[in-house]
């Protein structure tokens, strides 16, 4: 059942008789809802009208036998006309004075539906109450005047409405309920809504729905203890009720408590054998416990029984890339690229699998293959930076050019994209111009800035680049990445270690995992002569994260620890990955020239 957010006028059936035709003489054309931003105008087809003239319900047949007083039909032609203008007040003004004239609640109904889209509560509990005379067990009628009393406050109205509606749909009552707080719009009606629902159990305590939807509604306000308590009483009164039991885990997800998310899932499954919603909930559960193996073999016993469940296998080839299992990951995304519903995002990781491997070409054709959907833009950022790899800068532009057309809300990340592209070629005052010019019509645009800001770096200009990362976390005083660049700029160019120390340290509390900042906050106890602590973080930065960079920082503190052949052991294998970083072949210069 949906609630009424927009009407589209269309009263083929009630204007177009003669004065005194009967109504049952022409087609009946029920209006059509739907979630869109204007009205629709369109008119239904013969086709159309002539199957909802079959279905038509035994009140709409009543009023069939009536005639259209001349009076009416002036009133009926007029709100049509107006609403075709987008004069809704007018149509609404219209249809209510019909519908107190003809007993058809069709006429009711159009008028209760203009009202709620308006927000005209007075007039919607009129039209609502003249349907609900004419038609007392139409589901719609019951949900629109529920609407109406709880944008109002109305408790005693919205409990005589929600009572109907349980009383009516008892199955369907949670999803009525859960589109009634979406059309409401009004996250403070939550509070308003679960009172009225402790009423609501209170007439009716053995009904589980009443509790289930108290316990969704407790989640969306964030009261885990209160949705727990109401999920307890659900399933005491259903025990295997299949949607409890799937909110329960989501719960125990919310909570923290992935083993007991686990083994509720475990349970379910064992419950309901063949729902494969509950297995792919235990495997997503699984990857969030980083239990990486056990959710593999999930999902192929999912894949067992569902040898085409896409998202079992996509995720499957996740999984497989998270693992570096990569020619597992491979087979997968090469079988899915030849389905159309997954073809973009597998050739997206296809991509990502080919720069891996050192194949950039055939990386600039996986990315470029993708031409619509979600991973469209990302794929051709990837392009963009496969072809600065391959110092292709003069296509490199061209593709951002493309991207400024085909994506123009995502002009500042594009316009970060090409200051680095110049940067690359080391054309920095160039770089530094396009994102100072940018900034002069965003001054406190934060990519910008940080993007500026690692301009300035390159340019040895310190001070510029200080300004920049202060202008942002005046902003955004939690910037992980913001703390972590001007505190390790601090601790590399500077002899500012107790203001570097400062930044870092709320940095690593903000993201303790993070190996790029324990990498920064290693190198600064480097910088603190606490060499020992400085390898413990450096290594553990290492195995997160085996980059150039850090394992340099590593090396230098193992050779002050006097550790020479580790130092020279680790060297040599970071130097294999990247022969050519500056950084790796300048401590070859420094410690192992021979």
């Amino acid at each position: 059942m949906t609630i009424v957010k927009v009407i589209s006028f269309v009263i083929v059936g009630l204007v177009t008789g003669c004065a005194g035709e009967s109504i049952q003489d022409t087609p009946v054309v029920e209006p059509v809802v739907k979630e869109v931003s204007e009205p629709a105008k369109a008119p239904e087809g013969a086709a159309q009208a002539k199957e909802k003239k079959a279905d038509m319900k035994p009140a709409q047949k009543k009023a069939s036998a009536t005639t259209i007083d001349p009076n009416v039909m002036y009133l009926l032609l007029t709100a049509e006309l107006a609403g075709q203008r987008n004069q809704y007040a007018v149509a609404l003004e219209g249809y209510m004075q019909a519908a107190t004239r003809v007993d058809d609640p069709r006429i009711s109904e159009r008028a209760a539906k203009i009202a709620v889209y308006l927000e005209d509560n007075k007039k919607a509990d009129t039209a609502v109450d003249l349907w609900l005379r004419q038609d007392a067990n139409n589901l719609d009628a019951q949900s629109l005047g529920a609407l109406t009393a709880l944008r109002a406050g109305r408790k005693d109205a919205a409990l005589e409405h929600l009572d109907a509606l349980l009383r009516l749909d008892p199955a369907g009552f949670d999803n009525t309920l859960l589109e009634l707080l979406k059309s409401l719009g009004q996250p403070e009606k939550i509070g308003f809504l679960s009172a009225v629902l402790d009423d609501l159990a209170v007439k009716h305590p053995d009904q589980a729905v009443v509790y289930f939807v108290q316990a969704l509604l407790a989640m969306q306000g964030k009261e885990n203890q209160l949705a727990a308590v109401k999920l307890q009483r659900a399933l005491a009164l259903q025990p295997a009720w299949d949607k409890a039991l799937v909110a329960q885990s989501q719960l125990a997800v919310l909570n923290g408590d992935l083993d007991g998310a686990e083994a509720l899932l475990r349970d379910a499954v064992k419950k309901y054998p063949t729902d494969l919603r509950f297995k792919r909930m235990l495997a997503q559960v699984l990857v969030k416990a980083s239990k990486f193996e056990s959710a593999v073999a999930e999902y192929h016993v999912i894949l067992k029984e569902h040898p085409d469940d896409g998202d079992s296998e996509f995720s499957l080839a996740l999984l497989h890339l998270q693992l570096q299992q990569d020619n597992d990951a491979k087979a997968y995304l090469e079988k899915l690229v030849g389905r159309a519903e997954w073809a973009a995002q597998s050739a997206y990781y296809l991509g990502k699998l080919a720069i891996k491997n050192g194949q950039m070409d055939k990386a600039l054709v996986w990315f470029d293959s993708v031409t619509s959907g979600p991973f469209e833009f990302d794929a051709a950022l990837s392009a963009v930076s496969v072809v600065l790899e391959l110092q292709r800068f003069d296509d490199a532009h061209t593709r951002l050019d493309k991207m400024l057309h085909a994506f123009p809300t995502q002009s500042v990340r594009l316009l970060a994209m090409r200051a680095e592209i110049y940067s690359d070629q080391k054309q920095y005052g160039k770089a530094f111009k396009l994102l100072s010019d940018a900034l002069l019509k965003a001054p406190e645009q934060k990519e910008l800035l940080y993007s500026r800001s690692l301009v300035a770096e390159r340019m040895d200009d310190l001070p510029a680049m200080e300004a920049d990362l202060q202008t942002i976390l005046r902003k955004y005083p939690d910037d992980v990445a913001t703390l972590n660049a001007l505190g390790y700029t601090l601790v590399n160019k500077t002899q500012r270690l107790k203001e570097a120390e400062r930044y870092l340290q709320k940095a690593i509390k903000l993201q303790p995992d993070m190996a790029v900042i324990v990498d920064s906050y290693g190198w600064l106890l480097f910088k603190q002569g606490q060499y020992v602590q400085a390898r413990d973080y450096l290594q553990r930065a290492y195995a997160k994260q085996p980059q150039a960079e850090i394992a340099g920082h590593l090396v230098e503190v193992l050779m002050k620890l006097n550790l020479k052949n580790e130092a020279r052991l680790l060297w040599e294998k970071a130097l294999q990955a990247e022969p050519v970083d500056v950084y790796l072949l300048e401590l070859k210069r420094r410690f192992f020239a021979n």
